[in-house]
């Protein structure tokens, strides 16, 4: 019997390897745009196709470190060398084993952003990094 994943036991992968432990993955999405004619002297529906289908950035969260494995990647991209990476948002069921697999191709980095430094708070520094992608595959397990 298959047992439901939950949402904060997840791995990322680039390129293979295990990237750092990240709190939160947003933009696991893929939209097909249409597009609606109607047809003259129909009135009862409209006829709907296909245009393209579009995936926005994913956003990869994570508590501050002293490395700068994202950064560089991201500085690299930003200065025209581009470093395009395959990777895997890994959902883990309660016994840690992976339940699905959400695989992203070609990714790039298109913005980071460092932590937000308040001395008045106790909360965990995040760094952020939004990549773009060329299409999302889902493998379950």
């Amino acid at each position: 019997m298959s047992r439901p994943g939950v949402a904060f036991r997840f791995k990322v992968e680039l390129d293979g390897l295990l990237i750092a432990d990240f709190s939160e993955v947003s933009g696991l999405e893929a939209e097909t745009e249409v597009k609606v004619v109607r047809e003259g002297g129909v009135n009862d529906y409209e006829h709907h196709f296909i245009t393209i289908r579009k995936y926005p950035p994913l956003v990869l969260k994570r508590g501050f470190t002293n490395t700068t494995q994202l950064w560089d990647w991201y500085e690299e991209n930003a200065a025209g060398r581009l470093q395009r990476k395959n990777g895997s948002i890994i959902l883990l069921d309660a016994s840690g084993q992976e339940s699905c697999r959400w695989s992203f191709l070609e990714s790039y980095p298109v913005k980071w952003v460092g932590p937000q430094l308040r001395a008045s708070a106790s909360e965990v520094a995040i760094e952020s990094l939004e990549i773009v992608h060329r299409g999302i595959k889902v493998i379950k397990s």
